[in-house]
């Protein structure tokens, strides 16, 4: 199983750039950036607070970095045009020889979309513009040049060159609904989720049934699954899945994970203290005394 790094957009770049690269140098295996442009709220109410914007600090966690993957979880078809993603992330690609995930999303936080005067359509719509986003990005990845007419997006003889370094560049999706999953075993290389072994596990399930409801063999779809981890039991409640205990309990857990099926667990780091050091030091020990006792 790998490990990676979900660094939260609120701290000053200078931080998360040492951070990235102390990640780099420690062997996780990817580094991960939420795209979101303030901080969610219950309701449509804008919220204050210092938000990084993924895209701009992407290719500066690209160019610290020599061999973690670095990606998206996940960029809201809502917000972005899936011709300028295609073209963002094969020039991430390149940066980076070849590290970039490209992970996409329907859109959901309210918030930012009333904030900032973007459509958020309702369910349905919104499932229907990111089938269509997709498969532009896939096609615009791949192809010479791209023609789609659809009821949400249209480009004509689109290119896309330079083509990023791999072939195919990975696209994640991060969802959980019964039509998303089946449009990510259509077009998707990655998937990921939140929650706990017992909560991921039939979400998981859930994946493999829609796998093979449209023909995918699951095998070949890489799967991720996000959760904090808690090793003193002294974090606040957040309200998101948490792994709790001492090491060697939340090394069975997330060996879990492993038997479930995941290939990655991706540990948000935003419950670890603002203080930069003392994050530091955190996640050197759940490295040393979870993650490393685990087989790779």
């Amino acid at each position: 199983m790998k490990f990676s790094l979900w660094p939260g957009n609120d701290r000053a770049p200078a931080d998360l750039l040492d951070e990235v690269r102390a990640a780099d140098a420690a062997g996780w295996h990817g580094v991960w950036l939420a795209d979101h442009y303030m901080p969610n709220t219950a309701d449509a109410t804008p919220a204050r607070g210092d938000t990084y914007e993924c895209w701009g600090l992407l290719p500066a966690l690209a160019a610290v970095t020599e061999r973690v993957r670095v990606g998206t979880l996940v960029s809201p078809t809502t917000v972005h045009h899936p011709a300028l993603l295609a073209k963002r992330a094969a020039t991430i690609d390149r940066l980076s020889g070849g590290r970039m995930v490209l992970g996409l999303g329907a859109g959901w936080q309210v918030n930012e979309h009333h904030a900032y005067g973007i459509e958020l359509p309702p369910p349905g719509k919104r499932v229907g513009r990111f089938e269509e986003a997709i498969t532009i990005v896939r096609a615009m990845l791949s192809q010479d040049s791209v023609t789609f007419q659809g009821e949400f997006f249209q480009v004509t003889d689109a290119p896309c060159d330079p083509k990023p370094v791999q072939a195919p560049l990975p696209l994640l999706v991060g969802t959980r609904g019964p039509r998303m999953l089946r449009i990510t075993a259509r077009h998707a290389d990655e998937w990921n989720t939140w929650g706990t072994p017992e909560q991921a596990g039939p979400m998981r399930g859930a994946l493999v049934e829609a796998c093979e409801t449209v023909g995918r063999d699951p095998a070949t779809m890489r799967t991720c699954v996000n959760a904090f981890i808690d090793l003193d039991g002294s974090a606040p409640p957040n309200g998101r899945a948490t792994l709790t205990g001492p090491a060697a309990a939340v090394a069975d857990q997330i060996g879990r994970y492993a038997e479930l099926g995941f290939d990655e667990f991706i540990l948000p780091d935003w419950n670890l203290g603002k203080d930069a050091g003392r994050r530091a030091d955190k996640l050197a020990r759940i490295k040393a005394e979870v993650f490393d006792q685990l087989p790779a």
